[in-house]
């Protein structure tokens, strides 16, 4: 009996083991790590005009301030009036940097320095044009014969294809043509 005993002890044992075996055998692989490269994030391009050097449109990296645009430009002009901008202020993708001369008007805008145009506010300062490039579609639909619907496909326009470059290009957004741009023409700009 005492023989029995120890053969059942002892197949009873090489199951578990077998079964330990086996468990350890067809466990699941772990699942593959996917390394994915950080995203990128766009560098900001700002056109710099008024008192500088080299006026023009510059690209900088994120977190760029105003003065490394007025640096980008070759400085200011001895005629540049320094006091009326806030050279520390972080630049905004998409917007126009004016510096202002002396005896220039003030700065029109709200912001710590001259901005003719940000991304979202539509409108320029000196023929309260809706810049195309810039308007929200809560702007876009305030042009005659501009709703809600072509306002969104101007904005995914812009999104896919990058900048209008002259207010013409409009009517290659579907939805827009020639009698559609007439209404609106004398109210849009691209600068």
């Amino acid at each position: 009996m005492k023989q029995i005993l120890n053969v059942l002890i002892g197949v009873l044992a090489g199951l578990i083991m077998a079964g330990g075996i086996v468990l350890v055998v067809r466990l699941p692989k772990g699942v593959p790590v996917t390394l994915e490269p950080a995203p990128t994030v766009p560098p900001l391009t700002v056109q710099v005009i008024g008192a500088v050097v080299r006026p023009g449109v510059y690209v900088f990296p994120v977190n760029s301030r105003v003065q490394d645009a007025v640096t980008a430009a070759g400085g200011m002009l001895a005629e540049a009036n320094p006091n009326l901008i806030n050279l520390a202020a972080k630049l905004e993708d998409g917007q126009q940097l004016d510096i202002p001369f002396v005896g220039g008007a003030a700065p029109t805008s709200t912001g710590p320095f001259t901005v003719l145009s940000t991304p979202g506010a539509g409108t320029t300062n000196n023929a309260n044009l809706v810049n195309i490039n810039t308007a929200t579609a809560e702007v876009l639909d305030t042009l005659p014969g501009i709703g809600p619907a072509t306002a969104q496909k101007i904005i995914d326009y812009r999104d896919q294809n990058g900048p209008f470059n002259q207010i013409e290009d409009i009517m290659n957004v579907p939805g827009i043509g020639p009698s559609t741009f007439d209404l609106v023409k004398d109210l849009i700009t691209v600068y």
